[in-house]
């Protein structure tokens, strides 16, 4: 099993309304139209990631992402694929869709920023949540 931990915070603006994505970034501020971030401030960005863990997800691994803010969590399932670049500096995007570009984690997502639990989002509106996003391999694609 291959874990990366990711640290961030709330931000007033998140709306976590969009349709197809949900991002996460390490930068500090967050304008309404912004509105597949759940999280500002994170401390990795996709370039961050380990190497091992960017090799599993280019094998197209199957990626487990649990956000946690207080005591409410929710689950995100999605897919890497050979394609991916996993070098943007700033953020990471996790996708509904096939799509793909230097800041896609995964593709094929069960969910996006609109279909988080909104106790969940509540919290990730408050600039002083503390948020916790897993991203976890458990098993890799033979």
């Amino acid at each position: 099993m291959l874990v990366e931990t990711i640290h961030c915070r709330g931000h007033e603006n998140v709306r976590a309304t969009h349709r197809s994505t949900l991002e996460i970034t390490t930068e500090d501020f967050l304008t309404p139209r912004g509105d597949c971030i759940i999280c500002v401030s994170a401390d990795k960005a996709l370039k961050d990631l380990r190497e091992e863990f960017k090799e599993a997800l280019k094998r197209g691994a199957k990626l487990k992402i649990v956000i946690r803010a207080g005591d409410v969590e929710d689950e995100v399932t999605a897919y890497g694929s050979p394609d991916l670049k996993l070098e943007s500096p700033i953020s990471m995007v996790i996708r509904k869709s096939d799509y793909i570009d230097g800041r896609t984690l995964a593709i094929r997502a069960n969910k996006s920023a609109r279909d988080l639990k909104r106790e969940l989002v509540e919290l990730l509106q408050n600039p002083e949540t503390e948020v916790t996003v897993e991203l976890i391999i458990e098993e890799e694609k033979a």
